[in-house]
């Protein structure tokens, strides 16, 4: 994986609010590039020291095998749940709708600069294997 994508959905998942949320797919939309398994696969080898549990599957569902570290990080933050957690952590979801993350006007220009700088490296690295 280039790590200019890999810094870019790090940048997103930076601006992500605490009692907020967004799936894996939301931020491959919102990059215009990848797909839920990418941004996955960043989070999972590059993840660290970022809100994690902050990016969720799309039905709800929090981050698989975190279950119990992220239940403890959404009650400190607020986040809207659903359902009872089990002995394994497990057994809620985030109510996706309340909790999603909508970028305000300064995020967004955030975002278009990520977006922006990915599409130039893009650009260049079509261009280097096209001579």
């Amino acid at each position: 994986m280039r790590d200019e994508y890999v810094d870019a959905v790090r940048s997103v998942v930076a601006l992500i609010p605490a009692g907020r949320v967004l799936s894996y797919g939301d931020i491959a939309e919102i990059l215009h590039e990848g797909g839920p398994r990418q941004v996955g696969a960043v989070l999972s080898r590059s993840g660290s020291g970022l809100p994690w549990w902050r990016v969720i599957r799309a039905g709800g569902e929090p981050p698989r095998f975190h279950e119990r570290s992220a239940l403890e990080h959404y009650r400190s933050e607020g986040t809207p749940l659903s359902g009872t957690p089990d002995d394994d952590g497990g057994g809620y979801r985030v109510r996706i709708g309340p909790a999603r993350w909508f970028p305000s006007a300064g995020d967004w220009t955030v975002i278009e600069g990520v977006r922006g700088s990915w599409r130039r490296i893009k650009r260049e690295c079509r261009r280097d294997m096209m001579k």
